[in-house]
């Protein structure tokens, strides 16, 4: 690779598998983890180790898979895809499965209030359900649709389409029962 940063992931992706280059790595990992990292912070919940943890794993195991990897989506989608599985895998690890959360219940308890000038909208999501935190971040955060996310979790629509008005529902009624002086 030249001493010039390619702004193209297919050039890198190619470095990095084709000679190992680790500098096409490092523009990779540079460009894509702040984006990976958000995400898989609020799929843990924030719990900022086990993100970093995410994010180390999915970056594994993309690199593992790299020269399979067709191109028919961004290179930024497919990471992230993957860091969805992998955090699904460490809700199985630590006991849990993500589909104990895909079924309704009564209302969402969710934080209490803060104190201060500012709803923590944060520290809400964090506190959401894994099943409805993970479809509310990725259709109303990462813009994917109902279908896609179905695929990736292995639901329905129509139970994707049920974890994001929960989520939002629980949120609403948070942000509603919110002091005015604490509403952002």
């Amino acid at each position: 690779m030249s001493t010039a940063e390619p702004n193209d992931d297919r050039q890198l992706a190619e470095a990095l598998c084709g000679l190992g280059d680790e500098r096409a790595f490092r523009v990779l990992y540079r460009r894509h983890t702040p984006r990976l990292y958000a995400v898989l912070n609020r799929l843990a919940a924030g719990s900022v180790h086990e993100a970093e943890d995410l994010v180390q794993e999915t970056w594994i195991r993309a690199v593992d898979a790299l020269a399979r990897f067709r191109w028919d989506a961004q290179f930024s989608t497919w990471l992230i895809s993957i860091g969805v599985n992998v955090a699904r895998d460490a809700l199985r690890r630590r006991g849990r499965r993500p589909e104990d959360d895909w079924h309704d219940s009564a209302d969402v308890a969710l934080p209490p209030q803060p104190h201060g000038d500012r709803v923590d909208l944060e520290r809400a999501i964090h506190a959401l359900p894994d099943g409805a935190r993970t479809v509310l971040v990725l259709h109303d955060i990462e813009g994917w649709p109902h279908e896609s996310i179905a695929d990736r979790l292995g639901i329905s629509v129509g139970t994707s389409k049920s974890q994001l008005h929960r989520a939002r529902r629980a949120l609403r009624t948070w942000l509603t029962a919110a002091p005015e002086g604490n509403r952002a």
